[in-house]
């Protein structure tokens, strides 16, 4: 830092002698100029005064001698006279010497410069039948409208994906604080509608913000109590089954037209044995990773929710902070865009978990009815895979149906089978349209597009907060359009005179009652 101030001010003078330099060039132009605009000047006057130009040497042209002599003789001695009349005194003095030229700004210049302006004055001009030379176009417009337009268009493009890598990378380092932030966002979305409500009951802010944050994490926790406790009460039996399971499926195998043999299966089994065996340290790895694994999400669970507590509490004061961030120019549309945002993720939270509750409810009941173990466990990873579109209900009907072949039978996993495909086209063609409405409406596409990146980028976590997040940047968009359009239309040129009558809006004349 103490070198700074010394580069600073070399920097200074360095900018000061450039400057000097330029300065010192363009006088000397301008000295340049005035003289050839001088020599030009002395041209003139002498075709003025004589009509020819001056000879260099300051003598008359032939031309002024007067009329031609009649003889040798005579020519000679009239010429002498007129010579020397001509000459004056100068011709008694000697040749005169050419006078350097004087500029204006009291300067002179050589002979030499003098010449070169006078030599490039004569130059003739082209003949006329010489052909025309086209001078050259502009660089600019000399590209195509096209090439130019993708170029402007490439280079935007690249200074966007740019950022997009940048933003991923930052979010790829906080992962842990970005996810936790977003999930403290959707349950706040979930929860925040109950402290309204509670508001609406006359409910003090704080007590209402209170009630609701240790309700919600309390029904949360005995739900995920509820399931451990149900693995670790059947997880035996399960055990026993999946063995016998095993079993059935050897020997169907053996009996199947697939003409598999004993000696094959036992083949696989030694192979699997194998590779846990060969795979120990790495599992051993993967244990202790898990211990870190399982600290990262206890931090990101108390991390989600402190920041549940506090948005429910002081949401409002946090977003009209942001809104001090954004531009003045911005700032309305952005006002405007962030309740339509909420909105549409608080849709998406409410509508989300109900047609979760709808589908974990009846795949329940049909797994208790059909005697198959764990339905209860089963039920509720139903529910938490809803929050992932298509590919959760993809993986929580197949892991029914595989925990349904294993321990009651090909006949129980295919009835399995037809219960979760018959809930899951309800909840496609009915719940959903009718529960989540336009609010929230994606493509398909748009769906498994941004559920696998998001898998990609952050995992599980990514995959779950993907299609909210599609959701809202689609309602953002098209607001700032839409407002974009009417601030157009609103900064236009008023129409005048007739025009202005015939497109002037007419008011609307209310009752007076009204």
């Amino acid at each position: 830092m103490s070198r700074l101030p010394q580069w600073v001010g070399g920097l200074g003078a360095g900018l000061t002698r450039l400057a000097q330099r330029l300065e010192e060039q363009r006088r000397r132009a301008e000295a340049a100029a005035a003289a050839e605009s001088a020599v030009a000047a002395e041209d003139a006057e002498a075709l003025r005064r004589d009509g020819s130009p001056r000879p260099p040497d300051g003598r008359a042209p032939s031309g002024a001698a007067g009329p031609e002599p009649e003889g040798p003789a005579a020519g000679k001695e009239s010429a002498e006279p007129v010579a020397e009349a001509a000459a004056g005194p100068a011709a008694a003095a000697g040749p005169e010497p050419v006078a350097p030229a004087v500029a204006a700004s009291g300067s002179t210049v050589s002979s030499p410069d003098v010449e070169a302006g006078r030599a490039a004055a004569s130059v003739p001009a082209p003949p006329a039948y010489a052909p025309a030379v086209a001078a050259r176009p502009d660089p600019a417009s000399a590209v195509p409208w096209g090439v130019r337009v993708a170029a402007e268009a490439g280079w935007r493009l690249l200074v966007l994906a740019g950022t997009l890598w940048v933003l991923a990378q930052v979010i790829t380092t906080i992962e842990l604080v970005v996810l936790a932030f977003v999930a403290a966002l959707l349950i706040t979305a979930l929860l925040q509608p109950t402290v309204a409500w509670l508001r609406r009951r006359g409910l003090p802010r704080g007590f209402a913000t209170a009630l609701a944050f240790i309700g919600g994490f309390v029904i949360m926790g005995l739900v995920g109590w509820f399931v451990v406790w149900q693995v670790q009460a059947n997880i035996d039996s399960v055990s026993d089954r999946i063995q016998e399971g095993i079993t059935e499926l050897k020997g169907w195998l053996l009996k199947s037209p697939f003409h598999v043999t004993e000696g094959q299966i036992n083949n696989i089994a030694k192979n699997l044995q194998d590779a846990v065996g060969a795979n120990t340290e790495a599992i051993t790895s993967a244990g202790l990773e898990g211990v870190t694994v399982v600290l990262e999400v206890f931090t990101g669970i108390l991390l989600a929710m402190f920041t549940t507590l506090f948005l429910l509490y002081d949401g409002r004061r946090i977003w009209e902070w942001v809104l001090k961030l954004v531009p003045f120019a911005a700032r309305e549309g952005v006002a405007g865009a962030g309740p339509r945002a909420w909105r549409t993720l608080t849709a998406y939270v409410r509508g989300t978990v109900l047609v979760a509750m709808i589908d974990a409810f009846f795949i329940g009941i049909g797994l208790y009815f059909l005697k198959v173990p764990l339905a209860v466990p089963l039920a509720v990873f139903i529910f938490l895979f809803a929050f992932i579109p298509l590919i959760g209900a993809v993986v929580s009907g197949a892991l029914a149906c595989v925990v349904a072949l294993v321990t009651q039978g090909m006949f129980t996993a295919l009835m399995v089978l037809a219960v979760v495909l018959a809930v899951q086209q309800i909840e496609g063609h009915i719940l959903q349209p009718f529960i989540l409405g336009r609010a929230v409406r994606v493509h398909p596409l748009a769906v498994i597009l941004s559920v696998a990146a998001g898998g990609l980028i952050a995992g599980i976590g990514g995959a779950v907060v993907a299609v909210p997040l599609v959701a809202v940047t689609n309602t953002v968009v098209g607001y700032l359009r839409s407002y974009s359009l009417e601030q157009a239309v609103r900064m236009a040129p008023q129409p005048r005179g007739a025009t202005a009558i015939g497109v002037a809006p007419t008011p609307v004349r209310r009752p007076p009652g009204e």
